[in-house]
């Protein structure tokens, strides 16, 4: 299930067409409240808001969806006119996991929800086998989707949640900021790496004295070690 709120009702329907037209659930709205009001009888698998819209933009609602505990996990993509690096690191930094500048191709569009939707683990794929990785007294079991350090449950974003489990599943290899931005958050394009950097930080301090099994290397990246 996904849920739209765009307020042009041309590409409301364009948007919602294309969807259905590959098989997903749609419903769509017009503005926040609406919105809202779906989400108390069903939470959806992906959100794709406008940030221009009447009353409450994009943004609000993103951070909103946030600070809940039943969406503060649900895969965000944020669809706008506005395509400057400030509004792509704004909508970022607020929780989005990928953004998409208007006018977009059709294809592209859909492709980019497929693939968000396989990173969050909402798309039907071939099985994998689920793992349980640990380093240094880290556990992250993908089953579960849950992180626990020295047996103490850690609450992560989802974002955080991905970087581990980047690091964890390849202990000892370096990535540059650029390639976790493009691995992370799907992104194809240059951009303030500053996020990368803000995300491993706040990853860190809720890891607690384990956080440094996340090292920098400097003028490349990170690894986990």
């Amino acid at each position: 299930m996904i849920y739209i709120v765009e307020d042009n009702s041309e590409i409301r329907e364009m948007e919602t067409y294309a969807l259905k037209s590959s098989g997903f659930e749609v419903n769509a709205f017009d503005c926040g409240k609406s919105l809202d009001e779906a989400v108390k009888s069903c939470v959806p698998d992906l959100f794709i808001l406008d940030i221009m819209l009447p009353g409450e933009d994009g943004l609000s609602i993103l951070r909103r969806l946030r600070a809940q505990e039943i969406t503060k996990n649900v895969a965000v993509i944020m669809l706008t006119a506005k395509g400057s690096e400030l509004d792509k690191v704004k909508g970022l930094d607020s929780g989005a996991d990928d953004y998409i500048a208007k006018p977009f191709g059709i294809l592209e569009f859909i492709s980019r929800v497929k693939a968000l939707l396989r990173r969050s683990g909402r798309l039907n794929t071939d099985a994998e086998e689920q793992k349980t990785l640990s380093l240094g007294g880290v556990f992250l079991d993908e089953a579960k989707h849950t992180v626990t350090v020295g047996g103490d449950h850690v609450e992560l974003t989802y974002k955080e949640y991905e970087l581990l489990k980047l690091f964890l599943s390849h202990p000892g290899l370096v990535y540059s900021r650029q390639q976790i931005l493009e691995k992370i958050w799907g992104i194809d394009f240059k951009m303030d790496t500053r996020t990368v950097d803000m995300h491993v930080k706040t990853l860190r301090q809720k890891l607690g004295e384990q956080g440094s099994i996340i090292q920098t290397v400097r003028n490349v990246g990170y690894k986990a070690q």
